[in-house]
């Protein structure tokens, strides 16, 4: 018997396989999109996926702004960040988020659903988010990925 066939390969550094991915946000649910985009940055849809190593592909997000939200969330959801300061908790709604800063809403969706260590902060400098149909990566001609095909 071949006992070779039975040894559990482990991904590192210089064996894995990163492509370029792009994503287009336009009539995506912002959560949804949000767990898909994390679950490629992580690598978890490789059949040589593994926890600890960097694995996963570079995705680009494009329509950053044409995201949608269920229910009530434009009026609802807010954004609570502190500044350091007695009193200085402050509260941004999703619109003015959406205005000021539409890539951030996606970034942050996506960096929530990353491991909170190096690791994740790693694969969070893989994800490119833009607000336009224009994004700075034409040169690596990344592929298109439908994300109603992930499951």
């Amino acid at each position: 018997m071949d006992t070779l066939s039975y040894k559990t390969v482990s991904a590192n550094r210089t064996t894995v396989n990163k492509e370029w991915l792009l994503v287009d946000a336009e009539g995506e649910t912002l959560g949804r999109m949000a767990s898909k985009v994390a679950y490629l940055l992580r690598g978890k849809h490789k059949p040589s996926f593994t926890p600890h190593v960097d694995c996963g592909d570079n995705v680009v997000i494009i329509n950053a702004e044409k995201f949608v939200l269920s229910g009530n969330k434009w009026s609802d959801k807010t954004y609570l960040r502190y500044t350091g300061y007695p009193g200085g908790q402050r509260s941004t709604s999703v619109k003015q988020l959406l205005d000021k800063n539409p890539e951030g809403i996606l970034e942050k969706a996506i960096k929530g659903m990353l491991p909170k260590n190096r690791l994740g902060a790693e694969l969070f400098r893989n994800l490119k988010v833009y607000a336009g149909t224009e994004h700075g990566q034409e040169a690596q001609k990344p592929t298109v990925v439908n994300l109603k095909d992930i499951k």
